[in-house]
């Protein structure tokens, strides 16, 4: 694939120095081409070199920017991982991480402190529109003016934020129209507090609050859902139907009634995208509050997804509200 011709205006700090990046990746070739797109986006290489000289002993500054490939982490990799995982917070790094469908349920489960953006299989446009996001967090950075091309990446990510915005909004019900809120991702949380299905509050406060919202739905009647969906794309081409934040919310739901858990490769699977584009929504749906990550308790190198009580909230009393739909028809 040909390079994708991203112009931006230098990786400048405040003090107008090139902002530094490291390069940590196994194959040389890979690691040559990162930092040749790396220093076409405007960054100054401070290292580059195997992802074991972060474990080298030696003492190093990161810099703003991290860039790290890892398709098939064993033990001593995820070490790494997981210690430039605590830096890269620690630092203000920016993180990105490419890695394989194989890899990616060891891979998250090492990063969860520094928010990192993850890729799946990426090819070296999509490490190109991964810099150009960075540069998009930095402050007082800008792109050029962009390509007919570039533009329309652009409005395809401005759509997506727009569907989950609008998503969450339908998902608030009458509740979150009751309550005045200063964003699109916003959820107001039922008072008293919710605690879950299964949540045991001493007061007895988790039930009055299990009592004044509906249950959630029988998971074989989202699981039907789920099917019909997919259906779809044996008739229509598959992309006219793609809502990876519904399909996700859906399959989460189900897992949570039947007590599963949902590793990221299984909900990016469930949601019918791409896995980079997939994380892009997990990601976005964590900080709009509908989704979180679980730690294993037994295994702290593993990790799951799951639905927060708000979204967990939010879709019971949608299934509730389509229920009541239902039975006015009859």
């Amino acid at each position: 694939m040909a390079q994708a011709d991203f112009a931006y205006q230098a990786a400048n700090d405040a003090a107008g120095m090139a902002l530094g990046v490291s390069i940590f990746a196994d194959r040389a070739h890979l690691r040559e081409q990162i930092r040749e797109d790396a220093q076409m986006a405007g960054f100054r290489t401070l290292e580059c070199g195997a992802i074991g000289a972060l474990l080298d002993g030696a003492a190093r500054a990161l810099g703003d920017v991290v860039l790290l490939d890892c398709p098939a982490p064993d033990a001593a990799a995820m070490a790494a991982l997981s210690w430039l995982d605590m830096r890269a917070a620690h630092a203000g790094a920016q993180l990105v991480v490419s890695t394989t469908v194989a890899g990616l349920d060891d891979v998250f489960a090492c990063l969860d402190q520094s928010c990192p953006q993850i890729l799946v299989d990426p090819g070296r446009a999509e490490r190109v529109i991964a810099l150009g996001r960075v540069l998009g967090r930095m402050p007082g950075l800008r792109l050029r003016e962009l390509s007919e091309e570039d533009r329309l990446t652009l409005l395809r990510l401005t759509e997506q934020v727009g569907q989950i915005a609008e998503r969450l909004e339908r998902l608030g019900g009458a509740s979150a129209q009751s309550r005045p809120s200063d964003s699109a991702f916003r959820f107001e949380s039922p008072a008293p507090p919710f605690h879950g299905e299964d949540g045991q509050g001493g007061d007895g406060s988790d039930r009055l609050v299990r009592a004044a919202r509906p249950p959630l739905p029988d998971p074989r009647l989202v699981r039907k859902i789920i099917r019909q969906r997919q259906l779809r794309a044996r008739f229509f081409d598959g992309d006219l139907f793609a809502d990876p934040a519904w399909d996700m919310l859906l399959d989460l739901t189900a897992a949570r009634v039947e007590h599963a858990r949902v590793s990221v490769t299984s909900l990016c699977i469930a949601s019918g995208v791409p896995p980079t584009t997939a994380l892009r929504w997990i990601s976005q749906m964590t900080e709009a509050g509908l989704l979180e990550r679980v730690e294993d308790e037994t295994d702290r190198r593993r990790a799951f997804i799951a639905l927060t009580d708000r979204a967990a909230d939010a879709m019971a009393r949608y299934f509730a509200e389509l229920g009541k739909g239902a039975s006015r028809l009859v």
